[in-house]
């Protein structure tokens, strides 16, 4: 069970958020409504007229290119999300390395988990040599049996696509998948969520106070989501809240410009399928997506 993982704890000029080759590219501005059968809409859409089409989720293509750029304008400070396989280091938050395309973290058990799907796949591969250590450092921030080599040879599995493809992998199933499905039992659209892949990155979802499930939690302590017959707009501004509030309990998230001045300027100008043009910023760094 992953402890709980961040994605980067302070701005940083490193860059290390990208979708890989998974996931074609697709400009943003192509972003698109898409259509799904009504038989295919999730629950609650069978209430609309049968030639009624769901807007996109999360996870259309553009939408989640969109999503990646984001995460990494927080993350890295740039939206150049495409060249992160290789990157690794120990940002000193208490986690060990961090390293590729989501912030893995050594120290918080995806790191080993990531490893351990690559050596399945590929056998013998260079950074096998290291899962013996990588399973005694789990839960710390030591760097035992991992220095001096294995930076250098991350940064050489990270020209493997079957390095790359084990990254993207990892980060559906235990952070983009997870989010995405909440989202839409929950009701919220696109923006909503992306707010739930933006906590479930930074936090994990452990027992924990801070993690996705407990700031989901407090949510709907205070309002309810629109599979609950909620307001959407309302439901997004107490998660937001309870995102901030567990930003807070931690040094390293202490700065919640990635809430304050680009989640919920989306929200407060409505735009909840996150449609482009795009205009937000992040510790005081503009962006923006035509």
């Amino acid at each position: 069970m992953r402890i709980r993982s961040i994605a980067g704890a302070m701005p940083r000029t490193a860059v290390r958020v990208s979708l890989g080759l998974a996931l074609l590219a697709v400009p943003a501005t192509a972003v698109a409504a898409s259509a799904i059968p009504a038989d295919k809409a999730p629950a609650g859409a069978h209430s609309a007229p049968h030639h009624a089409r769901a807007a996109a989720g999360l996870d259309d293509p553009a939408k989640k290119e969109i999503a990646m750029q984001l995460v990494s304008s927080a993350e890295n400070s740039s939206l150049d999300w495409k060249a992160q396989y290789k990157y690794i280091e120990d940002i000193g938050d208490g986690r060990g390395y961090t390293g590729g395309i989501i912030g893995f973290c050594s120290g918080t058990h995806d790191m080993l988990e990531l490893v351990e799907l690559y050596t399945q796949r590929k056998p013998g591969n260079v950074l096998a040599k290291y899962l013996p250590a990588l399973r005694e450092v789990d839960g710390s921030d030591s760097h035992e049996g991992l220095d001096p080599g294995y930076t250098a040879d991350w940064k050489k599995a990270a020209a493997d696509p079957a390095f790359q493809k084990a990254q993207n992998d990892e980060r559906d199933r235990v952070y983009f998948n997870p989010a995405v499905k909440q989202g839409k039992a929950d009701g919220v659209g696109v923006l909503g969520q992306f707010a739930y892949y933006d906590a479930i990155v930074m936090h994990g979802d452990g027992d924990d106070s801070t993690s996705f499930s407990s700031i989901r939690e407090r949510a709907l302590a205070e309002a309810k989501p629109p599979a609950q017959g909620g307001d959407e707009k309302t439901y997004l501004n107490a998660f937001l809240d309870a995102r901030v509030w567990a930003m807070k309990q931690e040094e390293a998230h202490s700065d919640t410009s990635r809430v304050d001045t680009a989640q919920r300027v989306f929200l407060d100008k409505g735009n909840l399928p996150l449609d482009t043009p795009l205009d937000w910023k992040v510790y005081g760094d503009s962006y923006h997506i035509g």
